[in-house]
């Protein structure tokens, strides 16, 4: 084909057909012009259409995940919740007389209140997108934005629940250790003791102390708002799940 076109110009030149040649000349450029447009139009199709094959791996990937995460919030929030209630229970109890106080097995409802669950949601995919740039991918702009919403509300959370350990690790084991039969509490967890303590220890006692309701007031508070915080979370995810579930059928 170029030996083609070679001979062309070379016989309008020996022709002295100038201006035939240079008409000829202009579209043999326009040709070319026209051969790299339609190249590069073939290359932005091909590229374009690699990006939404991607695309749509990372939205299948974002919502299989995030049903994941749906799951481990579900869990924990359990844990809130029955943690909070006897909480609760206890509370309403400090000042009680022992006869009442005696009704409960307050052993059970303090290893209720010191489990808080775990809190590991997967960043997996979202770390990947950031660190990598291909976050750029997605067309979605409102996912976009929820993804965002999601990291930021994941590191509020993730505060918010190690306070509620801090509070039991730091403050109220080791007051339960001074005043209280822990044997007793790990009765009903991994430990599982068929006996009581043999040490002879008056456990009600905290019950007339204002160190303990305090330690269990500001151990409520701080377990409320972190169970609040797993709602906001809930919130995002639902949303997240509902703009990538197309994807993830």
């Amino acid at each position: 084909m170029i030996k083609f076109f070679r001979k062309i110009r070379q016989k309008l030149l020996s022709e002295n057909k100038f201006s035939k040649y240079l008409l000829y000349a202009i579209g043999e450029i326009v040709l070319v012009v026209i051969g790299i447009l339609i190249a590069l139009q073939i290359n932005n199709w091909n590229e374009n259409r690699v990006a939404k094959i991607e695309e749509k791996t990372i939205l299948k990937n974002i919502n299989t995940e995030f049903l994941q995460n749906k799951k481990v919030i579900q869990q924990t929030y359990e844990y809130f919740e029955i943690g909070n209630n006897s909480i609760k229970t206890i509370m309403s109890l400090i000042g009680k007389p022992k006869e009442e106080i005696g009704r409960y097995n307050i052993d059970s409802l303090l290893f209720t209140a010191l489990e808080t669950g775990s809190f590991r949601p997967s960043e997996n995919t979202i770390s990947d997108l950031l660190q990598s740039g291909r976050l750029q991918l997605l067309q979605n702009e409102n996912l976009k934005h929820l993804l965002y919403q999601w990291t930021r509300n994941l590191k509020a959370s993730n505060v918010r629940y190690e306070r509620v350990e801090q509070k039991v690790d730091n403050e109220l084991v080791p007051y339960l250790s001074k005043n209280y039969a822990l044997k007793d509490i790990d009765m009903f967890g991994e430990l599982g003791w068929k006996t009581k303590s043999l040490l002879k220890i008056d456990k009600l006692k905290i019950f007339e102390d204002i160190e303990f309701e305090n330690i269990m007031d500001d151990y409520m508070y701080r377990a409320q708002v972190a169970q609040n915080g797993l709602n906001e979370l809930t919130i995002v995810i639902d949303n997240i799940i509902k703009e990538t579930k197309p994807y993830n059928d």
